[in-house]
């Protein structure tokens, strides 16, 4: 396990637009070897072919195709044509099938769909169900495992102030990517290896998903406020003075950020699984350790071969998506023998039952136990009664 590393990123001030924040981050040496385009598709609602026997439905506004060159030399943004009016374009085209979540298209080019790689580690979690047939497992626990697995968003245009944020708010010099915070609750990172390409993709994080809390956030928070620096007049005699103050007070901001608001996805260590190759670069997954009441993300990333984030996209999980994570999480960690895993939660074995049928597991339990433990909590109410 390992943490998130953004060396040779840096934040610039954030600009706020109600309950929204955006916090750019720049490159001081772009990636020039791995390029990023995007890939629109007509219909949003999508089949994704996982496997020869598995498929879903999923919503699928765009993918990203990656183009990487094998020498280090610079990297062309692949697909770009000329239109009527004279101005470029990346290509589309409409697909409704999607066969996997990264498919090679040539030799030095890749699709994937962002997000999704991030949200099938999520949803893939233990999918195959008990290891051990334990006696308290109903049969279709047993046989089907997990499946069906249903998560819900929300697509960023449905996230108030967001549209309007991303409008009018400065794409700054270098800018390779942002942190985008609602209510000052960290909703996303977006990283991309060039600023040509975070231009061009800039727009996407409309086409996004985004977690209940971040909706309900934008729905309900009153505007944040805006961090604005402040240089006192007698320590100003000169540019010289200017400059090395305004230097202090970005050097301030950026370890207030780094330190307090985006430590709960940058201070800790992740599971990751590698994807794809591309040349000197990997595509990967990485899962949280499913920390209760905290906060949690997942995300995939491109790293280069000193493990430096080339490409980076999470997902903040809500409340209840940790606490199944949790679950299932310390189930596979004790076999999901139900006695221990409740002693390692330090409950009893009622007490956990109640908890999977509250995370909507209830189905992986025969109905006579599941009965049994609704029966134990509601003694236990009348006897403290």
């Amino acid at each position: 396990m390992t943490t998130l590393d953004l060396t040779g990123l840096a934040t610039r001030p954030s600009q706020v637009w109600g309950a929204v924040r955006l916090v750019p981050l720049v490159r001081a040496d772009p990636v020039d070897d791995l390029r990023l385009r995007s890939q629109l598709y007509g219909d949003a609602t999508g089949l994704v072919e996982a496997g020869p026997r598995h498929a879903y439905i999923s919503y699928i506004p765009h993918g990203f195709v990656a183009t990487w060159t094998g020498d280090g030399t610079p990297a062309a943004a692949y697909g770009t044509h000329m239109s009527a009016n004279g101005t470029s374009a990346p290509a589309t085209m409409g697909l409704r099938f999607h066969r996997g979540m990264a498919r090679r298209q040539a030799k030095d080019r890749l699709r994937f769909l962002p997000l999704h790689l991030a949200l099938e580690g999520y949803l893939a979690l233990h999918f195959g169900g008990p290891s051990t047939a334990w006696e308290e497992w109903s049969q279709r626990a047993i046989r089907q495992g997990l499946s069906p697995r249903v998560e819900e968003a929300y697509v960023g245009a449905e996230v108030r102030g967001l549209a309007e944020a991303l409008r009018i708010f400065e794409i700054h010099p270098g800018q390779c990517g942002v942190l985008v915070y609602v209510a000052d609750a960290l909703a996303a990172a977006f990283v991309v290896p060039h600023p040509d390409d975070y231009r061009a993709l800039h727009p996407t994080l409309l086409q996004d998903l985004y977690g209940e809390l971040i909706h309900h956030y934008a729905t309900l928070m009153p505007p944040v406020p805006d961090f604005r620096a402040r240089i006192p007049d007698e320590r100003v005699r000169s540019l010289a003075d200017l400059r090395g103050a305004v230097a202090e007070q970005e050097h301030a901001w950026t370890h207030f950020h780094d330190s307090a608001m985006a430590a709960g996805l940058l201070d800790h260590e992740y599971a990751w699984q590698t994807v794809h190759r591309l040349g000197r670069f990997t595509l990967s997954r990485f899962l949280p350790p499913f920390r209760p009441k905290e906060e949690n993300h997942i995300g995939e990333a491109i790293t280069d071969d000193r493990g430096r984030i080339a490409y980076l996209k999470t997902f903040r999980l809500s409340e209840n998506q940790v606490r199944r994570g949790h679950l299932l999480s310390r189930l596979a960690a004790n076999d999901w023998h139900l006695a221990h895993t409740a002693a390692d939660l330090g409950v009893d074995e009622a007490q956990l039952g109640l908890r999977l049928e509250s995370a909507g597991f209830a189905s992986l339990l025969r109905q006579d136990v599941l009965d049994g433990y609704r029966k134990q909590a509601r003694n236990r109410g009348v006897s403290r009664g």
